[in-house]
């Protein structure tokens, strides 16, 4: 089967990913998962900038670099398990101990996969800003919104959805021009479970992250 909207998503991603990546030019601090959740969005692509703009075998593609600067920089401030429960949806309950680990693994790997195509587009006129919002940022469960600007391109929104864990903040789920990650790769989950199973939706995404 093709996931017919992972290519989408996978072309969004890489505006999302600017967006943190770019987030870095406007801090210099280590990132505070227990203090304001737009700070700590810019914080924490503070970390990943720095790394973007000095690595050099990130900037030559080199995959094995690129999915250890995913690992180290992006992934600690994202709750992929959440994700992968949420993108499941009804099926996540159905699933065996097993099944669900190994999903999330699986699903790990897909967004690591999908993360790093972004991280090599970062350049040095990327710039983003936080657009103000009537939403509270004051409870557990907040969205902040952010801008892209580039040069030669209209701005791109781009949101972040977090949760406050007992570790923190944490990115679950994000949204570009509209369309949310989460609610992409249910649609395509649930094609996929409906056709081969949990099992087929395992080997699927391990099938196209190799």
């Amino acid at each position: 089967m093709r996931f017919s909207l992972f290519s989408t998503f996978k072309r969004l991603a890489v505006a999302g990913l600017m967006s943190l990546a770019a987030a870095g030019a406007h801090a210099q601090t280590q990132p505070d998962p227990n203090g304001p959740a737009d700070k700590f969005v810019l914080a924490a692509a503070d970390q990943a900038l720095t790394v973007l703009k000095s690595d050099g075998a990130v900037k030559a593609g080199d995959t094995a670099r690129i999915n250890h600067v995913v690992d180290q920089y992006i992934l600690p401030y994202v709750n992929f398990q959440k994700t992968t429960r949420l993108a499941a949806g009804r099926y996540w309950r159905q699933a065996s101990d097993k099944q669900k680990h190994d999903l999330a693994e699986a699903f790990r790997g897909t967004l690591v996969r999908t993360y790093s195509g972004a991280l090599t587009r970062v350049d040095n006129n990327t710039k983003v800003s936080l657009v103000p919002t009537r939403n509270s940022l004051d409870g557990d469960d907040v969205v902040v919104r952010t801008q892209i600007s580039q040069t030669n391109a209209a701005p791109v929104g781009v949101d972040y959805r977090l949760e406050k864990t007992p570790q923190g903040w944490k990115i679950y789920d994000m949204n570009v021009e509209g369309i949310w990650l989460i609610e992409n790769y249910r649609n395509q989950f649930a094609q996929q479970i409906n056709q081969n199973g949990i099992d087929g939706l395992i080997q699927a995404l391990n099938q196209r992250n190799q």
